[in-house]
């Protein structure tokens, strides 16, 4: 690598720092006592490192789905070269932008302009000292922790954008969408679709008696319940203040019945435990199936359900009512 450094030197100089996370770095270098010595110093660093000898091998490695974030390309090796090789990175569809530092022996201006539109973020005109590729890879860490914070924050509002805040289930515009979608795949695909309206009974004498405090907590509750009492692959979603709905696929009306059953169950077995109060809940229910024979639009079926669901309210609450497109 054109290190100032010996192998001796770096053995001797025990662990100098120490990253506060363990960082993975890719080191692809031809030259052996070059490698070595860059080897040894990352590991002192706390880095752990995937070292290679060529290009063909260090591209291996990058495609791996669990491949280093760090890459130390030497400019010249066997196969492909080093800006060779950061153009192909860069083609590449990465969850993380890797963050490549270039080695070179050149130091011409434009060599190092080509090496960073190539797609280099950096580079290390050799021979260098080894505090500064040590800055220059704490820097790159930088970089790449700022760029995860921008990512977390951006499923972070993509989450928001289509979640229930309070309950963590989708929102009604995410249901909505969903349920467009699964409509138009049952038709489609001529499968059934189940679907089912929720609507807390006595929801307001619960703000009343205990305060929107305990509202909260039986909302988040019921939402618990539902998630955990359907299938892996049907969606719950809050439709509504205290209005939910949950979407079966391929599941006929008998099935959206027994399935609304099991719900209305689940949520009366036990009450909601808020403070020192024991809160009771019930719900009712409205089933309801969009055959796939039929083009059926998402306000009617939407309606349908609702029409079940307010049957269930006037039948004496904590039932489940049906209705079809027909009935």
């Amino acid at each position: 690598m054109g290190s100032v450094e010996t192998i001796g030197e770096i053995r001797s100089a025990g662990l100098s720092s120490s990253v506060p996370e363990r960082k993975r770095v890719l080191v692809a270098e031809d030259d052996p006592v070059s490698r070595r010595v860059l080897e040894l110093r990352l590991r002192q660093w706390g880095y752990e490192v995937i070292a290679v000898d060529n290009g063909f091998q260090a591209l291996e490695v990058v495609q791996a789905d669990d491949s280093p974030e760090l890459l130390l390309l030497d400019w010249m090796m066997p196969g492909i070269d080093g800006v060779e090789l950061c153009r192909r990175v860069r083609l590449m569809s990465k969850p993380v932008y890797p963050y490549i530092l270039l080695l070179t022996a050149r130091d011409a201006k434009q060599d190092l302009i080509a090496g960073l539109e190539a797609g280099a973020d950096d580079y290390l005109t050799k021979p260098f000292h080894a505090d500064e590729l040590h800055a220059r890879l704490r820097a790159g860490g930088r970089i790449l922790g700022l760029q995860k914070e921008l990512i977390r924050a951006r499923e972070e509002l993509r989450f928001h954008a289509t979640h229930d805040v309070l309950t963590g289930v989708w929102n009604r515009k995410g249901i909505m969408e969903l349920l467009a979608n699964e409509l138009a795949r049952a038709h489609r695909t001529g499968e059934s679709l189940g679907l089912i309206m929720i609507d807390l009974d006595h929801f307001k004498a619960v703000n009343d008696t205990y305060g929107h405090a305990a509202g909260d907590a039986v909302l988040k509750e019921v939402a618990h319940r539902l998630v955990h009492s359907v299938r892996t692959y049907d969606l719950v979603g809050r439709y509504g203040g205290e209005e939910f709905l949950v979407i079966l696929s391929n599941t006929s009306l008998d099935e959206v019945k027994g399935r609304g059953r099991r719900l209305c169950a689940v949520v009366e077995e036990a009450p909601v435990k808020f403070q020192s109060h024991e809160v009771k809940v019930t719900i009712s229910v409205g089933a309801t199936e969009a055959p796939g024979s039929q083009d059926l639009q998402l306000t009617r079926l939407l309606h349908i359900a609702d029409l079940a669901m307010y049957r269930a309210k006037e039948a004496g609450r904590n039932r489940v009512e049906s209705k079809t497109y027909a009935s």
